[in-house]
C-alpha cells in the first residue's frame, strides 16, 4: 500500500511539472506582450495603427514608403530619458522576443548604442520585422507585419535611413491625428 501511494504522488508531481513546463513554454515573448507592459509607463510615447488609420502610413516620404512596402499592423514605442537600468532591462526583453522566431538582419551591441533589426520570414518574404535602438537617453522599438522586400528592410541598418523613417513616420502620424478645431471645417 505504501508503495502505491508513493507511486501515486510522485506520478502526480511529474504531470503538475510537465503541465507547468508546457504554460511557460507556450508563453513565449512577443512584441505585443513588451508593447503592452511599457505602454503606460512613464516617459513613453506609444502608438498602434488601427485599421482604420493605415491611410496614415500612406503619407510618408516615397523613400521611407518604398522601403517598408504594405504594412498591415504598426506599433511604435519610445522610452525617453532612460537609466542604465531601465535601457539593460528593455534590452533583455527585446533580445527574449527577438529569441522568439526572429532571425536578425542586423545587430550592433555597444556600451553607447544597441541596434537591433530582426524578420520572420515566409519563403523569401519577410513578414514581421522589429526595429529596436537604444542609446543611453532613449529607446525605440518598431513593430511592422506586412509582405516586405528583405533587401528593403536591410536599409534601415544606414541610420540615417532610419532616423528619417522615424522622423517621417511621427511627424505624418501627429499630423493626422491632431484634431482640426477651425470652425470651417
Amino acid at each position: 500500500m505504501l508503495y502505491f501511494y508513493t507511486n501515486t504522488f510522485t506520478m502526480k508531481q511529474l504531470f503538475l511539472v510537465v503541465c507547468l513546463c508546457m504554460l511557460l513554454m507556450s508563453c513565449g515573448s512577443s512584441f505585443q506582450g513588451f508593447y503592452n507592459t511599457h505602454k503606460a509607463d512613464l516617459g513613453t510615447t506609444s502608438f498602434q495603427v488601427p485599421n482604420f488609420m493605415k491611410a496614415v502610413l500612406g503619407n510618408i516620404s516615397p523613400e521611407v514608403k518604398h522601403a517598408i512596402g504594405n504594412i498591415s499592423d504598426f506599433k511604435y514605442i519610445t522610452f525617453k530619458d532612460v537609466n542604465a537600468l531601465k535601457r539593460q532591462r528593455l534590452v533583455t526583453e527585446m533580445n527574449a522576443v527577438t529569441n522568439n522566431g526572429y532571425l536578425d538582419v542586423f545587430r550592433k551591441n555597444t556600451p553607447e548604442q544597441t541596434r537591433i533589426i530582426s524578420v520572420r520570414e515566409a519563403g523569401t518574404v519577410v513578414t514581421d520585422v522589429i526595429i529596436f535602438n537604444s542609446s543611453k537617453t532613449e529607446t525605440t522599438a518598431y513593430y511592422l507585419q506586412g509582405n516586405f522586400d528583405p533587401e528593403k528592410i536591410k536599409s534601415f541598418t544606414d541610420e540615417d535611413t532610419f532616423n528619417t523613417f522615424s522622423n517621417d513616420l511621427l511627424q505624418n502620424y501627429k499630423t493626422n491625428i491632431t484634431p482640426s478645431f477651425n470652425p470651417q471645417n
